[in-house]
């Protein structure tokens, strides 16, 4: 079989796999074989690159970051919904139709917690996706929706033009992941899925909205509407299309709509997306048309918002949890209540502010609600049935778990154990020390760290280069070879220089950039730890906050321990010699669009060794912006501003 009769197998046998993985949930192939056959297909596509199609498997995984959305106009407006909160306005909600539309069925929908996106296809290749916007007008977010596996590439037997529209949502088990690996990150925790989707849609590098595992449920034939009678048969040839189609939808009399309405409510905990109501829409078409539409909102449909369910609850413990971020999170214990479909046992407190807005206390009889769905929260204190003798409570002076002193945030939100080894941040401190930014220990992914952890291998970032071999080839998943590796990259990682060493001990707002401004102003770990808050304070770019935050976290004895754990250990802690080449000494450069020669990251490393500073925006103070293909809103603000703008060869020049 020649190359390109081994694309074209490839890429059929993958679009079918995928198909039956994302769109119907029978996968009838292994994810290592996918990952494979996908690789070897990528390696074909890069050596004949004329032979790469738009509706390649290998576009799903996201390409050159962009620096902004392009408006877009609607073909066809992607109006909004009127709610309605009772049957009695449901019912209100009939007699209107029955107006124009006596005979009128409907069909019932869940109404999914998501982003509503139009998709539009020419000649059955998928052409452009957008947001809905204001309705009349979104933005352009195709790059990111072509990592949308369930949305197909190229439907067959296409019309000439076709726009369908559709929710886009993040599953309620990726969210719970993200959210975990979040956590375990140190990064902001995201609240609930439809915020998560939402952002992860409006990313402008489509690699990061690839890595959040969207889903669509397709439920709406925009364009065009010829051929079909009714809302039924749009949603049928959606799906014989290969479309990932609304579930759980009926077709219904109004007598039925209620009891559907009630079915999918109790049964919402079940669907694999949150969702916020149900909608009722007129089945025939040509009877929609006849009802048209408001300034607002189309007259044959409603969305049937659900009521929170409020409960009573006692309070009978209050417990502090601290989180892989070191953040203290005050937990209350609830004697058992049923909510939205499962039974609610605690609810989160958030923080000493809340607990002392709400006054709760232990014995108190609370209000409980799910917030959208998912997390328990308290709403109020009944302060008519609070017992005698209760006191006020508030987070402990100290971190539960190790021991250690506890401060709040600056802005007061959050209560911080300030540990460097406490166990509960232990997974969190490992993963970020072996992070390809920090100390790059490769092979130490999370999944090792975990296994370390569960082994008891590992209780702080320095008994990494304490362990034996054949402890670590005991693990799961490990064996003598991974071993061996493993040791090897520690060993390697001894040698790393200052700057990422600063940046591994997780410092509050102490990143990369800070790690490097430190090393290069005191040259060895020991002079750091010496420095006084005038001597950080004098350093250019490191103010008050983030010089207390240094002296903190030096001045405690785990930090000190761990400090001289990797001592013992051999890691260097001196600043690796400025180069003599200080060209750039003074300036800085701003990087847009897409680079020939080098990643971003790359060109960035360049700039600094050579003495100058790469930045993230351009202001006055840029001494020039680097413009590759692409370049969008950080070139035009360049050229505003009057900055020397110059080409991936002018830079190249100015390197050598």
């Amino acid at each position: 079989m020649d190359d390109f009769a081994e694309i074209q197998a490839l890429r059929q046998e993958l679009i079918q796999a995928g198909y039956e993985y994302y769109v119907l949930d029978k996968p009838t192939m292994s994810d290592y074989d996918y990952d494979h056959k996908l690789r070897r297909l990528e390696e074909l596509e890069a050596a004949h690159p004329e032979a790469v199609t738009p509706d390649s498997p290998t576009r799903r995984v996201g390409g050159q970051p962009l620096d902004s959305f392009t408006q877009v106009r609607h073909q066809v407006p992607l109006e909004s919904l009127q709610d309605v909160f009772d049957f009695a306005e449901l019912e209100a909600f009939d007699q209107r139709v029955k107006g124009a539309a006596p005979e009128a069925e409907y069909v019932v929908e869940p109404k999914v917690d998501g982003l509503s996106v139009a998709l539009e296809y020419e000649d059955g290749l998928f052409v452009r996706g957008a947001t809905r916007g204001d309705g009349q007008v979104g933005e352009d977010v195709t790059e990111n929706l072509r990592t949308v596996r369930s949305i197909p590439l190229k439907i067959p037997d296409a019309p000439p033009r076709l726009v369908v529209r559709g929710e886009v949502y993040m599953p309620k088990k990726v969210f719970h992941t993200l959210n975990e690996e979040r956590e375990r990150r140190g990064e902001a925790l995201f609240a609930n899925p439809r915020n998560a989707a939402a952002g992860s849609l409006r990313q402008l590098d489509p690699k990061i909205a690839a890595s959040r595992r969207l889903d669509i449920a397709v439920f709406n034939i925009q364009w065009p509407q010829e051929g079909f009678s009714t809302h039924l048969e749009t949603l049928d040839y959606l799906r014989d299309k290969g479309f990932k189609v609304i579930p759980h939808y009926s077709c219904a009399r109004v007598s039925q709509t209620t009891e559907r309405i009630t079915e999918i409510g109790e049964t919402r905990e079940t669907f694999p997306f949150d969702i916020d109501g149900a909608v009722v829409k007129v089945n025939s078409l040509s009877q929609r048309a006849a009802l048209g539409s408001t300034a607002k909102f189309p007259r044959w449909a409603a969305a049937y918002k659900y009521p929170p369910e409020v409960k009573p609850a006692q309070v009978t413990d209050i417990v502090v949890q601290v989180g892989r971020t070191g953040v203290l999170t005050p937990k209350a214990v609830l004697t058992p209540v049923r909510l939205a479909g499962t039974t609610v046992t605690n609810a989160t407190l958030h923080n000493q502010d809340f607990i002392s807005e709400k006054d709760i206390r232990i014995g108190d009889t609370v209000l409980v609600r799910k917030a959208g769905e998912i997390i328990p929260e308290v709403l109020s204190v009944v302060a008519e049935k609070r017992p005698e003798g209760t006191r006020p409570w508030f987070l402990p002076k100290v971190c539960p778990v190790c021991g250690a002193p506890v401060e709040r945030d600056e802005d007061g939100a959050h209560t911080r154990c300030t540990g460097a080894e406490c166990p509960a941040q232990l997974l969190r401190s490992l993963s970020h020390f072996a992070s390809r930014d920090a100390m790059d220990i490769e092979g130490l992914g999370i999944a090792v760290v975990e296994n370390l952890v569960s082994a008891e291998l590992v209780k702080t970032p320095g008994d990494l280069y304490f362990l034996k071999e054949e402890d670590v080839s005991r693990l799961d998943r490990m064996g003598k070879r991974s071993a061996k590796k493993l040791l090897a990259a520690l060993e390697k990682s001894k040698g790393q220089d200052l700057a990422r060493l600063i940046y591994a001990f997780g410092i509050r707002q102490v990143g990369q950039k800070a790690g490097k401004i430190l090393a290069a102003r005191f040259q060895t770990l020991d002079a750091l730890q010496k420095a006084t808050l005038e001597e950080l304070t004098a350093v250019d770019d490191i103010g008050e906050i983030t010089a207390r935050n240094v002296l903190d976290w030096m001045a405690s004895p785990q930090s000190q321990h761990l400090i001289q754990r990797l001592k013992e250990a051999g890691v260097n802690m001196t600043a690796a010699e400025q180069g003599s080449d200080q060209r750039f000494a003074g300036m800085t450069f701003v990087l847009t669009g897409a680079l020939e020669q080098f990643t971003r990251d790359e060109a960035g490393e360049m700039i600094e060794a050579r003495g100058g500073k790469s930045a993230g925006s351009v202001s006055k103070k840029t001494t020039y912006v680097v413009a590759g293909e692409a370049a969008g809103s950080k070139l035009r603000k360049a050229q505003e501003l009057g900055i020397p703008v110059l080409t991936e060869e002018e830079f190249l020049e100015l390197l050598k």
